[in-house]
């Protein structure tokens, strides 16, 4: 990733911006810049802890790796700069498909609802209905194989969070 200067970086964002307007996706990530190597744990912060820290800022389109380091003083003169370019860019964002999310919500919602639905299984085991009775008894494995599956998907996800807490 190279690190530039402030105004390099708004010129290559804005080219960046601009060779992206009919296709393709642009990520801009900002963080606070420490300068220790190691990664840093937040345990709170004091309020008697005054330090500013720099801005590191990031952009990619996936092959072109750019960022740069806005130093405290700075800030508020760059954010209005980087705001302009950003405003500028504007009609080129896709709008959000909100018809899609809600499709895939309701989606979600019916997987859910039929995961809770207890399957019956009904009819005799030899002669008519045999059929419609294996098909139930198959749908029912199946469910909790699902459920299963769910559940140890979130102990590991309970696991990977207490792991993380300490």
């Amino acid at each position: 990733m190279e690190l530039v200067d402030n105004d390099t970086f708004l010129t290559k964002l804005s080219e960046l911006f601009s060779s992206h307007k009919q296709r393709g996706s642009v990520w801009l990530t900002h963080k606070r810049y420490v300068l220790e190597g190691d990664d840093v744990r937040m345990n709170g912060v004091e309020p008697e802890d005054e330090h500013e820290y720099p801005v590191l800022l990031r952009a990619t389109d996936g092959h072109a790796k750019f960022s740069t380091r806005i130093h405290p003083d700075e800030l508020e003169k760059y954010h209005a700069a980087y705001g302009t370019l950003l405003k500028a860019s504007m009609p080129t964002l896709r709008k959000r498909d909100r018809k899609r999310e809600k499709a895939r919500a309701e989606l979600k919602e019916q997987r859910r609802k039929k995961l809770s639905e207890e399957i019956k299984v009904d009819g005799p085991k030899r002669g008519n209905g045999r059929r419609k009775r294996q098909r139930q008894v198959k749908a029912l494995q199946k469910q909790q194989e699902t459920k299963d599956r769910i559940e140890k998907a979130q102990e590991a996800r309970e696991k990977a969070a207490a792991a993380a807490k300490s």
